[in-house]
């Protein structure tokens, strides 16, 4: 096997090990896209688990985001990389570690605008960690979502229309990101209050991250019906999909939903769209 191609199966694992919200609709991509989504949202996914992690301190994220940011500017360097992240290499997870690799994996056609849309991501998140995660208001709270997840949906919406001209709005695709991640913040909302955390808006309660995760999801739902490419629209919907009956489950006192549920929802839209794994 080459290296490529064992680079692409390391990435899939790698994808299943940390999204299982984008490891079951990248399955219904063709294969030169499912190789380069699973490329891009490895790359994000990377800083992610930097600005999240529970171990390291506000300062060290901060150094390290806004130093990505700029290599990912320029000439990406593996040593320079490597040798950043050394002191961190053993509190940081794989993903995070592997960046070099998941840029190596994307098309040479798109990977500047997938490094753009990384640094873009590391100057947002390290930005929020310097101000404490503290969110006072909608406009702040539509901020953070912004760079943490509506980066995420204009990256892919940069993907569809390289990989065969596929026209989607900007604004609508960061709307899929925030509902996504609004759903994400509704279900770990006890976890992070228990952490000393809140993604909430001052004066926000439960019912107030519905309305904006129901919202923006509405949205999101316009996004999808621009999309002719059955391939990439079944990819947007199983993750709409599941998110509304998150939703749902969350309402209803649940902390998720069962894996027979998951699998029922992907096999209903499967036959919906006449498409096949």
């Amino acid at each position: 096997m080459s290296k490529v191609s064992n680079l692409h199966k390391e990435s899939m694992i790698m994808l299943k090990e940390t999204s299982r919200t984008f490891f079951i609709p990248i399955s219904f991509l063709e294969p030169t896209l499912k190789k380069t989504v699973a490329s891009a949202y490895l790359c994000m996914r990377a800083i992610d688990e930097i600005e999240d992690h529970p171990e390291l301190d506000d300062k060290a994220k901060q150094h390290l985001l806004l130093t990505i940011s700029k290599m990912l500017k320029t000439t990406f360097d593996p040593n320079e990389y490597k040798t950043l992240l050394e002191p961190y290499e053993h509190l940081l997870p794989p993903v995070s570690l592997r960046l070099d690799d998941w840029i190596s994996l994307c098309p040479t056609e798109i990977v500047d605008k997938v490094k753009a849309s990384t640094a873009e991501m590391a100057d947002g998140m390290a930005k929020w960690v310097e101000k404490g995660w503290n969110i006072q208001s909608r406009e702040e709270l539509d901020d953070y979502t912004y760079y943490v997840a509506g980066l995420v949906g204009t990256m892919l919406s940069d993907l569809w229309k390289w990989h065969d001209n596929t026209e989607t709005d900007p604004e609508l695709a960061i709307s899929f990101g925030r509902g996504l991640q609004a759903v994400n913040m509704l279900r770990n909302y006890d976890e992070d209050l228990e952490r000393g955390v809140s993604f909430v808006p001052k004066g926000w309660n439960r019912e107030d991250m519905y309305n904006y995760a129901n919202e923006n999801l509405a949205q999101a739902q316009l996004y999808v019906k621009s999309i002719k490419n059955k391939r990439i629209l079944m990819f947007c919907k199983v993750p709409l999909a599941l998110a509304h009956s998150t939703l749902k489950a969350l309402k209803s006192g649940k902390e998720k939903m069962s894996r027979q549920e998951v699998e029922g929802i992907v096999e209903q839209l499967k036959q919906e769209e006449n498409i096949n794994e």
